[in-house]
């Protein structure tokens, strides 16, 4: 549905992932490994390898209209040193024709609180550009950015740069409390 169609749309539920979102979630994946730079796989994930990273996320939550799956979100860890385990990296997807209906900013919002719930101080999001619908919806969360990776990942016959954004999500406290898992 188009952001400009007078049609309501249908409200949003935003619930966290379980196994059984596996298959749909891959689903919605696919277009974006497959067609576009948006992310740097090149094999679309099965369902069985989707539900392994929905069990070994920080946090995924998927958004239903209708009870139907159309859109998801998740953290995972930034880096693997101890030292980095209050820091996640974050990305947000949505079937194809969803952009601008308000999915992907809602999910971004329930998943940013439950973060920092959990105790994590920053989230961070990689960016292949040019995608200025990304850009726009992180920086509506309050995500700077912080650097730029030039020509790091080759895709669909070109070379492409990634944004590194971040958000500081709680006040960083001495000492820092492990985050929940």
């Amino acid at each position: 549905m188009a952001h400009d169609d007078p049609r309501p749309v249908p409200p949003l539920t935003i619930r966290p992932a379980g196994p059984d979102d596996a298959a749909v979630c891959a689903a919605i994946y696919d277009p974006y490994v497959r067609d576009t730079p948006i992310t740097f796989e090149v094999d679309v994930p099965a369902a069985d390898e989707m539900a392994q990273r929905i069990a070994a996320a920080h946090a995924w939550l998927v958004a239903e209209v209708d009870g139907r799956v159309v859109g998801y979100a998740y953290a995972g860890p930034f880096a693997t040193r101890p030292a980095y385990r209050w820091a996640c990296e974050v990305s947000v997807y949505l079937e194809e024709g969803r952009r601008r209906t308000g999915a992907g900013r809602a999910l971004y919002g329930a998943l940013l609180e439950d973060l920092t719930g959990l105790g994590y101080h920053v989230a961070v999001a990689r960016i292949a550009l040019p995608n200025d619908a990304s850009l726009a919806l992180h920086g509506r969360f309050g995500f700077e950015e912080v650097g730029v990776h030039r020509r790091i990942g080759y895709k669909l016959g070109r070379w492409h740069d990634v944004a590194i954004l971040q958000r500081e999500l709680a006040p960083a406290t001495v000492p820092p409390h492990p985050p929940a898992e």
